[in-house]
């Protein structure tokens, strides 16, 4: 390799490591807020998740339609990826996680929601059918979006086209841990009431059926817009992880390269100085000839 060579590569390595440093600064940016969102999202979830759970409890399936269970087989999996890359595995774990789910289900007949183009071009390729794929939406996420996924979902499963729903994503631990975990949406879980708690006459005004037909999509829609949230928060914490070691790989690299231009320049100067000596006494042994 020449010294051009090697000064185009160092400079082309420095310039990729702008890129990366850059994108780790803008990943920790977008991070605190997704931290700050995620972690207001955290307690209404799960106390709206432990008040449903209750109700659930003491209503019995036949409360409402969205706690009733199906014998059926027929599962629908909401997939949440990200809709870019150079975050590391983080879209490969919760991909390879819905794959060992689906094929657990053996005969069961499974449908997905894709949320995020890598999860979207990742089952385009595979055999299970896609009734709706949602991409572009999550760096400006909001809840008109969630409204209109979660009334889909609780849709397709009123319509008893399917016999459950769950979720699978990645919750946020920490800027670096990031664990691909699935959650039953639909039918709503009444597990999560303790059992050694009291039971309680509770007087419901307007209706028990009134309350629970308010109540069950507000759930519905906070465990989605949750789950989201983490997601969101994960793949910041893991783009912001990825870029720094780029970054660091990229130094190492230049450090590299740096030694070899040297040794390579000094070897060529060492050639230059020895020609010069060479001809020198080839002209000196001229003259005293």
């Amino acid at each position: 390799m020449t010294l051009r060579d090697i000064r185009r590569r160092i400079r082309s390595v420095q310039s990729t490591q702008k890129i990366t440093r850059a994108m780790k600064l803008v990943a920790a940016a977008k991070l605190r807020r997704a931290q700050e969102r995620i972690l207001q999202a955290r307690p209404y979830a799960a106390k709206m998740a432990e008040l449903v759970a209750g109700l659930a409890l003491r209503a019995g399936e036949e409360g409402h339609p969205l706690l009733a269970r199906r014998a059926g087989g027929r599962r629908l999996l909401v997939v949440i990826s990200a809709d870019k890359g150079l975050c590391g595995a983080f879209n490969s774990n919760v991909l390879r996680a819905a794959l060992a789910f689906l094929r657990e289900g053996g005969e069961a007949e499974s449908s997905l929601v894709v949320v995020g183009r890598k999860a979207r071009d990742f089952f385009r390729r595979r055999s299970w059918p896609i009734r709706a794929q949602r991409v572009g939406f999550l760096d400006r996420l909001g809840f008109e979006e969630i409204r209109e996924i979660a009334a889909e979902l609780m849709g397709v499963y009123l319509a008893e086209e399917v016999d459950e729903v769950h979720l699978l994503y990645n919750e946020f631990r920490s800027v670096a841990v990031q664990r691909a975990v699935r959650r039953q949406l639909l039918p709503i879980q009444s597990e999560g009431a303790a059992p050694e708690a009291p039971t309680a006459d509770y007087l419901y005004e307007p209706s028990p059926g009134a309350i629970l037909a308010a109540l069950l999509p507000r759930h519905v829609e906070g465990q989605l817009y949750r789950a989201l949230l983490e997601s969101l928060a994960g793949e910041y914490g893991a783009r912001m992880t990825a870029m720094e070691a780029a970054t660091k790989n990229a130094q190492e690299m230049i450090e590299r390269l740096t030694i070899d231009y040297n040794k390579a320049r000094q070897e060529r100067i060492t050639k230059e100085l020895l020609d010069i000596v060479g001809g020198a006494e080839a002209l000196r042994k001229s003259a005293a000839a």
